[in-house]
């Protein structure tokens, strides 16, 4: 009887698993595979923030960042409302933001470079001299 009810609890593990992988390879992500990326790209961001001393790669990380949230806004839009196309807008809506932001940053970072010759964040003590 031990085995018998050990062999089903297998075979139940078994198809879950099974399910998933059908799931996977029918085109049909779950939302954790989403949200699991999104994480991943956030915190690389974060960790790119706190850990890079160019102004250029403390840009590239806060986009990493931006990417990471509209990940989250078209997932969640997709699996809570998948009638609706609010989080697309919206998704839509902070990549133009950003693309102007980058704009703005990379524009104030030729500037400091034309003025210090660097683009250190240690650097930028010098120009309040």
């Amino acid at each position: 009887m031990y085995n018998k009810s050990y062999q089903l609890s297998t075979n139940n593990f078994q198809l879950k698993n099974m399910d998933i992988l059908n799931n996977i390879f029918a085109g049909q992500i779950p939302m954790e595979a989403y949200l699991g990326v999104s994480l991943i790209m956030f915190f690389a961001g974060v960790y790119g923030f706190l850990s890079r001393k160019s102004l250029l790669m403390i840009l590239i990380s806060i986009e990493l960042m931006l990417n990471a949230a509209d990940i989250n806004f078209v997932v969640f839009n997709r699996y809570l409302y998948p009638g609706h196309l609010e989080g697309f807008y919206f998704t839509l809506f902070t990549i133009a933001i950003a693309a102007c932001e980058t704009a703005v940053a990379i524009a104030i970072i030729i500037n400091i470079y034309r003025n210090l010759s660097s683009v250190e964040v240690g650097t930028l003590d010098q120009m309040k001299e």
